[in-house]
């Protein structure tokens, strides 16, 4: 599956001059391949429950992080999106070559507050421009069955853009771990929740009821174990 980045990525590149738009396609089609490629050599499958929860206006996408699995398939879940992403992606050839053709908020992670306001600032210009932006706010990949605080950068960039937050829960770190390059057969399943609006909230509270709400759905749709 990894042999199919180079040429992806260098289409994605080659068609910048015509748009992100264009280089945007391409890696959908790249996103359509790999998962194509996972049921058929790995046997993992998805299925998205919930796509009648999507607004036909662009918003924040706040969803789970326990594998790489769902930094491919998200392309499949909402229309044309802006990554946040660490700044360290954009180094890796090939790979980070086509994420700069996609113009994504690339993040310096040890900048904090920098880093937050950067994705306020930048991620209101992409809502402008019609494009989701998809953040996954424990900003790291976390083990199956652990968390940490989420970090309050796509709550803050809903509130100041006047948009929703979606929510979107998984489990595909139960097939596909972060560490390791055995996956496991069976079905990824994307919920993605109804629409929470953060408007006149207090940021930090209603963060955490994202996050509430996320786990409690990632708990409930952890395969059972033995």
């Amino acid at each position: 599956m990894f042999l199919t980045i180079p040429p992806y990525a260098l289409a994605a590149i080659l068609v910048r001059p015509a748009g992100v738009a264009a280089s945007y396609r391409v890696a959908v089609a790249w996103a359509r391949l790999t998962t194509r490629l996972c049921r058929l050599i790995c046997r993992l499958d998805y299925r998205i429950e919930g796509m009648e929860n999507v607004p036909s206006v662009p918003g924040v996408a706040l969803m789970k992080h326990s594998s790489a699995y769902e930094t491919i398939a998200q392309m499949l879940l909402f229309p044309a999106q802006c990554w946040v992403l660490k700044r360290e992606l954009m180094w890796a050839p090939f790979f980070g070559w086509a994420l700069a053709a996609l113009d994504p908020i690339a993040i310096n992670r040890k900048a904090r507050s920098g880093a937050v306001n950067q994705v306020v600032e930048q991620g209101r210009q992409q809502l402008a421009r019609g494009r989701w932006v998809m953040v996954f706010p424990e900003g790291t990949r976390m083990p199956p069955g652990e968390t940490r605080r989420y970090g309050i950068s796509g709550t803050l960039l809903a509130q100041q853009a006047g948009c929703v937050v979606v929510p979107v829960a998984h489990n595909a770190g139960d097939f596909w771990p972060r560490r390791g390059l055995r996956k496991r057969p069976g079905t990824v399943i994307f919920r993605i929740g109804a629409p929470m609006d953060p408007a006149g909230r207090d940021p930090r509270e209603f963060n955490d009821d994202v996050q509430r709400w996320i786990e409690a759905q990632v708990a409930d749709l952890r395969p059972p174990r033995g």
